[in-house]
Formats: C-alpha cells, sequence, structure tokens
C-alpha cells in the first residue's frame, strides 16, 4: 500500500534515509523491511524554538515495490506550419511561458528579445561589475531570461489563483531544475543553474519552429483602427502578428515612454524602494537557529521581516542567503542594486532589500525634486523611482560605486568612518544616506530597522551595512487590461502581461501570467 505521512525530524537525520525509514516503520507499525522506499512530497524548517527540526510530508510504501518517481513531462507540438503567430516582446519568464504554451497549443511564438543570450550576456555583465560599464541592452534585467536569469531563482508565490504552480515547477524540472524545487517550502534554483535552463527553454521552442530574435528593440507599435498589428524594431524591422504579448518586466521605461507617446493608456502604480541590507550569513544563522554553529545539515538561513512605520509598509525583499549584491542599471547615471545567491548559497554574506511602500500621495509636496510636472501623470512613479536612481549615482561617485552606510550609523545619523566587506564589486562610498533617499523613505527605515532589532536579537549591527539603491522591486507602472479579454482596453490584440504591465511580482507569478495569456490566444485562435 501507499500512504502519505508527516514526521519531525532533526536536521541530521533528515537527510538519512536509514532513519526516515525507521521513522516509518514505527509510525505505520510495519517491520522496517516491509517499507520498500517513500517520496519526499513537501519539505520545510520549523525553527522557532532552541532546537531546529525539518518537517517532511512523505508518501510511503508499504509491502509493495518501490516506485521511482516519474516527473511530470509536456510534449510540444510542431508550430512551423502554423496558420497562427504571435509577437512576444520580451524573453523573460512572462514571455518564455507564454512562447512554451503557445507550442504546446500549437501557435507559432514569435518572441523579440532587446538583450543577448545568456552566454554573450556574461561578458556585458563582467563589464558592469568590473567596469562599471552599464550596456542599455544587455545586464541584468535585460537579456535572454530577463531579470530572472541572474536574480537568484527564488520560485516563491503566495498566490495559486494566478495558476498552477506546480504546473511551472515541472516544467522547470523538465528543462533541468532539480527535483527538489517540487517539495521544498521556498524553492530555490540559483543563479549558477538557471542560464542552462533559460537556454534549454530556448533550444526547445526553437526545435518546435518558434521564432527567437536577439537584440530586437522594439522601437514603435503598428496600429491600425485601435488594432495592434504588430510592431518594429530600432534597427528598421518590421514585424507583423496575430497579436502582440507584452512582456517587457519592469525596467523598460523606453516601452512605457512609447505607450505614453501613442496615446495608449497607462497608469502609475504604487512600488517600494529602499536599500540593500547585508549582514554575515554566520550572525544570520545564529540569530534564526539559536546556535553559534549552524553544521552541516541546515541550509543558510534567511529571513522575512516586515513593520508599520506611520501606516507606511516596511518589509524585506528577495532576501538571499549566502548571496551576492548584484549592479542592477539599465542605463548609465543610475545606482541601482539587486540580490542573488548560487544553488549552493555558501557565500560569506546574506543579503535582502529593505524597501518602503511608496505611493502617489508621497510624491505631493516632496520639495526637492527638481521638475514638479514630472510627478503628475501616468509616469510619475517611474520619474521618481529614476531620480532617486540618479541620487544615489551622485552620491556613489561615479562608474556603479554605491552610496553605503553601516546599520547603526545610519539609525544614529552619522556618517560611517570605514565600511564592512561586502559583496558588491562594483565598491562602496561611505555616505550619510538620508542626503539620497527621500525623508520619508529614510525615516520610515530607521524606525523600522530599530524594531527589526527587537524581534531579531543582533540583526541591528554595524556589522551591516546598508547599500542604495533597492528600487526595481516592482513596476512602477500598469498597463491596464480587460479582466475577461486580458487586452488593452482600448487597442485590441495588445496583450500587457507579467512583470512589467504590473501583474507579477517574480518568476513564478510572470510565468503563470504569461500561460495564461496563452491559454486565452488558444482558445481565441482554435
Amino acid at each position: 500500500m501507499q500512504t502519505t505521512i508527516s514526521i519531525r525530524l532533526l536536521p541530521s537525520e533528515a537527510g538519512d534515509t536509514t532513519a526516515i525509514l525507521g521513522y516509518i516503520a514505527r509510525l505505520t507499525g510495519y517491520k522496517k523491511s516491509a517499507v520498500s522506499g517513500f517520496h519526499i512530497l513537501k519539505s520545510s524548517i520549523d525553527a522557532r524554538g532552541r532546537q531546529a527540526y525539518i518537517n517532511l510530508t512523505l508518501l510511503a510504501f508499504i509491502n509493495e515495490p518501490f516506485h521511482q518517481r516519474t516527473p511530470q513531462r509536456i510534449a510540444f507540438k510542431d508550430v512551423t506550419h502554423a496558420a497562427t503567430t504571435i509577437i512576444i516582446v520580451g524573453a523573460g519568464p512572462a514571455g518564455l511561458f507564454a512562447a512554451l504554451r503557445l507550442c504546446e497549443s500549437g501557435i507559432k511564438p514569435l518572441i523579440l528579445e532587446r538583450g543577448k543570450d545568456v552566454k554573450a550576456r556574461r561578458r556585458d555583465l563582467a563589464a558592469l561589475n568590473k567596469k562599471g560599464i552599464v550596456h542599455p541592452d544587455s545586464n541584468y534585467c535585460f537579456g535572454e531570461g530577463g531579470a530572472g536569469t541572474y536574480s537568484d531563482g527564488k520560485l516563491y508565490t503566495r498566490s495559486n489563483k494566478r495558476g498552477d504552480i506546480n504546473r511551472i515547477l515541472n516544467l522547470f524540472v523538465q528543462f533541468g531544475a532539480d527535483e527538489k524545487i517540487l517539495y521544498e517550502a521556498h524553492p530555490h534554483i540559483g543563479t549558477n543553474k538557471l542560464p542552462q535552463i533559460i537556454t534549454a527553454m530556448r533550444e526547445q521552442i526553437l526545435q518546435c519552429g518558434g521564432i527567437f530574435l536577439f537584440e530586437k528593440k522594439v522601437s514603435g507599435f503598428i496600429v491600425d483602427d485601435n488594432q495592434m498589428k504588430g510592431v518594429t524594431t530600432a534597427d528598421g524591422h518590421t514585424f507583423t502578428g496575430n497579436a502582440v504579448i507584452l512582456a517587457t518586466g519592469h525596467s523598460a521605461r523606453d516601452i512605457f515612454q512609447l505607450l505614453v507617446n501613442r496615446k495608449i493608456q497607462v497608469e502609475a502604480k504604487p512600488f517600494a524602494l529602499g536599500v540593500r541590507i547585508e549582514h554575515p550569513q554566520a550572525l544570520i544563522d545564529t540569530i534564526q537557529y539559536h546556535t553559534q554553529q549552524r553544521g552541516a545539515y541546515l541550509p543558510p538561513a534567511s529571513y522575512s521581516l516586515v513593520q508599520q512605520v506611520d501606516d507606511r509598509g516596511v518589509f524585506s525583499f528577495c532576501m538571499c542567503p549566502g548571496g551576492i549584491i548584484a549592479p542592477a542599471a539599465t542605463s548609465a547615471g543610475e545606482i541601482v542594486v539587486n540580490g542573488w545567491s548560487p544553488s549552493k548559497r555558501n557565500n560569506p554574506f546574506a543579503n535582502s532589500g529593505m524597501v518602503v511602500a511608496v505611493s502617489d500621495k508621497d510624491l505631493q509636496g516632496l520639495e526637492e525634486y527638481p521638475d514638479k510636472k514630472q510627478l503628475t501623470g501616468p509616469l510619475s512613479m517611474m520619474h521618481f523611482q529614476q531620480w532617486v536612481e540618479q541620487r544615489s549615482h551622485t552620491a556613489g561617485g561615479g562608474g556603479q560605486v554605491a552610496p553605503a552606510q553601516r546599520l547603526c550609523d545610519f539609525t544614529a545619523d552619522r556618517v560611517s568612518a570605514s565600511l564592512p566587506a561586502c559583496s558588491y564589486i562594483p565598491g562602496l562610498n561611505s555616505v550619510a544616506l538620508k542626503d539620497v533617499l527621500p525623508g520619508f523613505v529614510a525615516e520610515s527605515l530607521k524606525q523600522a530597522l530599530r524594531e527589526f532589532g527587537k524581534k531579531m536579537k543582533g540583526y541591528d549591527t554595524n556589522e551591516a551595512v546598508l547599500v542604495a539603491t533597492e528600487s526595481r522591486t516592482s513596476s512602477p507602472v500598469r498597463i491596464p487590461r480587460d479582466p475577461e479579454t486580458l487586452q488593452h482596453p482600448d487597442v485590441k490584440n495588445l496583450y500587457p502581461c507579467g512583470e512589467g504591465a504590473g501583474y507579477a511580482g517574480g518568476i513564478i507569478s510572470a510565468a503563470m501570467d504569461g500561460e495564461k495569456i496563452a491559454d486565452l490566444l488558444a482558445v481565441k485562435y482554435s
């Protein structure tokens, strides 16, 4: 028979198959020899007490042969001669999963990506890290796989209303991800493994007969009688199709401006802005696991923090255990930071975004902003975001050197005499971050960090450094769409999609949004 059981183990036991088989035998009342094997259905860590435990949900095989898990595999069709072609602008998670779903449905995707493939993209990232040179179309945000390729690969979402999470995880496994992501509570692939997975997805799309073009920056829309017919690219080419899925990501400011110029409706959207905070990983381990030595059986510890400050949310974002802070600017003259972790999460630092919610009311009366007219209209949040990034660049002093301050120095309003070791390769410049961040952001951060120090004893330490600016948490613009047809309300056959359109907040939710639109198009053109 097969039976589902839940067990609570010490970390040293959770990796010991013999120990697990023994637990199964004791809990089910059968001899150990009767248990032929098990599958892990769910795994999570409980570190609330003095001793950390691993909670496992298992499918146990008793008195019958053990069957290896057979991952679900999706079959894709040959779309070489398909009657319907859908243009997809952007090869991030939303665009890639939309394209795969179209291939599955017999529809031909034509993907236009402004950046380069993952292999060529690495050279531009090296120049960004080592020389501070920002390639506007090939960086941590733009290129094959989008921001997701080189930003950690966390596969966690709180919402299963958007689509089938397990289907997305199974597709990642089909293209090379470890099967552990199917049962871990907080699945993670790792920046070192994502490029090969993204490449495998592209090769599948090409094998099906889809079209995948790099360095094709969309510069215009072809609209006739309020219907989207196609796009033009900066190199002078024109592409037409039955519909256009706009999946450009949260940093495609030129696309937002292009929509406004064409009088295609967009809206300002609240987002969050702040800093990246980095601690020694050993310190976070000690706080979270209540021990001086994490040991070999527990992963590097993570955390999640949230605090209301005068009715304003301050929260950790994209926490990266054993991670690295990376420069994520998309234009020269701005500083943007993000974080990522390799699959083993074995770097000596832990970093996280620590951000403050920003709404349109915060832009009113912002005295230090140079052009008050920009603080109204559909691109007001985008202009505000860019302004803070440019202030950060000025404070950094040049290249991609970022302004920074020790945590306790920041809360005490004193400039740090020195800065601790940090994973951020381009380098840091010690400044007073209250002179870089908008006043309401700096003050909210100060109050929240003091409270976080009470929640996590030892968190508020001068061993920690704040690096500005973490500003690409989500899109500052929303492109509206009809809730039923998913089309733009003013332009038929234009389908805003994913993070850039304001309908997703991470790899999984963006992938599900791409599939959602592809499913609708499959019905429409069946």
